[in-house]
């Protein structure tokens, strides 16, 4: 599956924000990669450039390809609602992005994984699609077998992390997708007004 394999810090300053969680060596040089990064006098970025940069940010984060991040946004763009906050609310609804809020994991990453190598469960059958769409009401929980795992153990205990859309059992190792989160709900530093105005050129 073509996904990014490469430094995530070097992506992280480039947009000049920790976007895949706390980063030691992000931390360190917090300016953009390259031989000019810590060049102050850059030139100005075009209107076209800023929107394609938020783009990016947002695909990376989430760890969507470009074909699925478009078709994420034709599907925002043709539901009721805001399209900016209802491309964000699908983004957030993708079983691997929920599995990482509920603390499964540690990251999207490592959810993804979980996902694909069975050991995630929806509705309590073992599903390993990690952009499927879950839908309100819908339970994810951790595979039987898959409860023991030190990964899964050491995410749950070191998750402090509480959103108000999802519920969270520990004793069944199991959430529900209670509602879609408003847009003040979501962490993310995206702005995705700038994704809408990319894509509606």
């Amino acid at each position: 599956m073509a996904r990014y394999t490469g430094p995530k810090t070097k992506i992280a300053r480039k947009f000049g924000e920790a976007i895949f969680g706390e980063d030691k060596s992000f931390e360190k040089k917090n300016y953009p990669p390259g031989q000019h990064g810590n060049n102050k006098r850059r030139g100005k970025k075009s209107e076209y450039a800023i929107q394609l940069m938020e783009k990016q940010k947002a695909k990376y984060t989430y760890g969507i390809l470009e074909r699925q991040f478009r078709n994420l946004f034709k599907k925002a763009n043709s539901s009721k609602g805001v399209t900016g906050e209802v491309l964000l609310q699908l983004c957030e609804s993708r079983l691997d992005n929920l599995v990482f809020r509920l603390g499964i994991a540690s990251s999207r990453s490592a959810a993804r994984q979980l996902v694909s190598h069975r050991h995630i469960t929806v509705n309590d059958e073992i599903c390993n699609i990690s952009s499927r769409i879950i839908k309100i009401g819908e339970k994810i929980g951790v595979r039987e077998k898959s409860k023991s795992i030190s990964s899964i153990e050491e995410s749950l205990s070191n998750n402090s992390s509480v959103y108000e859309w999802i519920s969270w059992n520990i004793d069944r190792m199991e959430g529900i997708f209670v509602s879609l989160p408003e847009r003040e709900q979501i962490p993310e530093n995206i702005k995705e007004q700038l994704i809408v105005e990319l894509y509606s050129k």
